[in-house]
């Protein structure tokens, strides 16, 4: 098969790597009759996963190989699968990555996701109830997939769904009534994580479920399946796990222990203690720690990764004719100011709308065509302006 271009996030990447690009998600009911299913190949390495991964996300060196292996396991093993080569007994690798927030864990299954070319969906694990009727329904993640691929069930069934915020689930439920606990989420989701089969109709779909009568009755020959398997969807969860690493560090005696170190240790009797169930917790055999970003990863994330936040701002700019510029020191002072924020890469965010806010609403009236940001643009925008705006 002939490879084609993703789009920006496979610039540069050697031909050999490149995947056939996601199709455009289709907002027509889903029974509408799919394109011919797209031939899956896969030929990646560990190490080609790590290497695309370091173009976006800074450092988490440790979840970038562990996430490089276990993609590759189950991706080779769906691509034997289609070829009917399929190994029995193959036990899925689902992956549970932890750590703060703010320290890349999206942006390495989204780039992963991008790069090996499959469909992937991304959902807060608290929109869920235990019967759907409060929240979302676990099963609608699977249609979700089937939804980002177009219509095309096979594809889909060889998708990456990653669930975040699944330390929200843990706990246990007080008094009566709906389980606030997220222990009967957890429950709802084992039989989609390891080995099921999901309707590809909500039973709330009552459009889909008009056409999928209306059809039968026609005696007309359904475009697709009724149900898609789960055995070869890839589940990843992520969670910032607030409170376990002083589980750990209990159970080692380690009291001064870091929480990074802490994290790194983290056994399933930690997790069951923390309050996620045994079962769920066992559904998730491949586990890794995220560390927090320092002013340094900070700095390296808007001067070298190539989904920097410089970039999109400079595009900005760049729509009124204005050329930006930062120096070097202004990066620094960024990164330091986004480091006080505590929330990871996206303080960059917060504190760069901070500083640009009024440099962005006035100078695009202006006749400036060049703009420098310099370590004292960062200190005090205000005046920066001020002085701008005299010249």
């Amino acid at each position: 098969m002939k490879p084609t271009t993703l789009g920006p996030v496979t610039a540069g990447i050697p031909k050999k790597l490149r995947r056939v690009s996601e199709p455009t998600i289709s907002k027509v009911a889903v029974r509408r009759k799919p394109a011919p299913s797209q031939e899956f190949s896969f030929s990646l390495k560990p190490a080609d996963i790590a290497k695309h991964l370091n173009r976006f996300v800074i450092g988490q060196n440790e979840a970038k190989k562990v996430l490089g292996v276990a993609l590759c396991d189950h991706f080779q093993h769906v691509r034997l699968t289609l070829e009917g080569k399929e190994a029995p007994f193959y036990q899925k690798q689902n992956v549970l990555l932890l750590g703060p927030t703010g320290v890349g864990k999206t942006h390495l299954i989204r780039s992963a996701a991008d790069l090996i070319g499959v469909p992937f969906v991304k959902a807060d694990a608290t929109k869920f109830s235990e019967t759907g009727y409060v929240g979302g329904d676990v099963d609608d993640l699977v249609r979700d997939l089937i939804r980002r691929a177009g219509g095309d069930i096979k594809r889909a069934s060889h998708g990456i769904i990653y669930l975040d915020e699944v330390d929200k689930l843990a706990g246990s439920s007080e008094g009566g009534g709906r389980d606030v606990s997220g222990r009967g989420v957890q429950t709802n989701l084992l039989k989609i994580m390891e080995d099921g089969d999901v309707p590809v109709l909500s039973p709330n779909d009552v459009t889909g479920q008009l056409q999928s009568a209306m059809s039968a009755a026609r005696g007309n020959t359904p475009g697709m399946p009724d149900t898609i398997s789960t055995r070869h969807i890839l589940f990843i969860a992520s969670g910032a796990f607030v409170g376990l690493d002083g589980i750990i560090r209990s159970r080692l005696g380690q009291n001064s222990m870091s929480p990074a170190k802490a994290l790194a240790q983290a056994g399933t009797s930690d997790f069951i203690r923390f309050g996620l169930e045994p079962e769920f917790i066992g559904r998730l055999p491949v586990r890794v720690a995220c560390h927090a970003l320092d002013e340094d990863d900070l700095f390296q994330v808007l001067e070298k990764s190539e989904s920097s936040l410089i970039h999109q701002y400079k595009r900005s700019f760049a729509a009124y004719d204005i050329k930006l510029r930062f120096e070097p020191c202004a990066l620094r002072k960024l990164a330091a100011l986004a480091r006080t924020e505590e929330t990871g890469a996206r303080g960059l965010m917060t504190v760069l709308e901070r500083t640009f806010r009024d440099l962005k609403f006035r100078l695009p009236s202006t006749r400036l065509r060049a703009l420098t940001i310099t370590a004292q643009t960062v200190e005090n925008p205000a005046a920066a302006l001020a002085k701008l705006l005299k010249k």
